[in-house]
């Protein structure tokens, strides 16, 4: 079983497809892509962009690495048990927008003789599922996300040494933001940076708890810019976490954080 550094595998997060329809504030599963952008070029270092100090670990479920499962075709056999018969097949068209360009993978719960859990982009969220070790190649990251509901506010950390900080907007009233265990499934970006969902958007493992749709596609949680920005630090979405343009810009471009890493929301 092989683990590869992500750290020379960040072409992930340079796999940003324009898309003609950003359905982000629990954007559904449907898009129309056009071809991928140049890579982002890897910054050169991985100090805080404030004063270059680190703090300390942001939670302890961050201090250690994850590693991401990536599968080697665009389905795979999922187990609902350790070495279990399979139960289903997870085809990358049914939950990535573009398929055929962007990598289907998972976050890794624990691995085993007989397998490998991971966490699965499917409802209801936290659902896990067991994959082969044949069928996958795993990477580790010590990047992570950690989003706080109550404070309104995301942090990226990479091994547990907080890189940046930023306000957030959450869900509203009625259509809250899901706490629990996601990972970034893909990365798009809209035709518009100046629209509703800013220059980029992330697309996570999780869905609305409430909604079973959205604007006739899957009620897909995400994060992404706004062009609201007075709205930042207020519960106003549709369950989606919405950050200034800036920021979630520093997050594709400076960070450039894998797909697969870990995103846990604090509620």
């Amino acid at each position: 079983m092989h683990v590869e550094d992500l750290r020379g595998a960040r072409a992930w997060a340079a796999g940003v497809f324009v898309a003609m329809l950003i359905l982000g504030v629990a954007f559904g599963s449907r898009a129309w892509p056009l071809p991928a952008q140049a890579p982002i070029a890897q910054p050169t270092t991985s100090a805080s962009p404030t004063d270059g100090q680190p703090s300390a670990p942001v939670s302890p479920v961050n201090t250690h690495s994850a590693q991401i499962a990536e599968a080697k075709s665009t389905s795979i056999q999922v187990s609902d048990t350790e070495g279990g018969p399979v139960a289903s097949a997870l085809r990358a068209a049914d939950v990535l927008t573009s398929p055929g360009k962007t990598p289907l993978v998972f976050l890794v719960k624990q691995i085993t003789p007989l397998g490998i859990e991971v966490y699965l982009p499917i409802r209801p969220n936290g659902s896990t599922g067991w994959i082969s070790s044949a069928d996958v190649t795993l990477y580790s990251t010590e990047y992570a996300i950690d989003v706080y509901l109550t404070d309104h506010r995301l942090v990226v950390s990479e091994a547990g040494i907080q890189l940046a900080e930023y306000p957030i907007a959450t869900g509203r009233d009625g259509l809250p933001t899901p706490g629990g265990v996601y990972f970034l499934r893909e990365l798009l970006q809209p035709p518009n940076p100046n629209g509703l969902y800013g220059p980029y958007a992330y697309g996570l493992s999780g869905y609305s708890p409430v909604l079973d749709s959205f604007a006739s596609g899957d009620a897909v949680i995400g994060i992404h810019g706004t062009n609201e920005p007075d709205k930042i630090g207020t519960d106003v979405s549709h369950g989606c976490i919405r950050l200034l343009n800036e920021d979630v810009t520093q997050m594709v471009e400076v960070w450039q954080l894998p797909l697969g890493a870990p995103v846990y929301i604090h509620e």
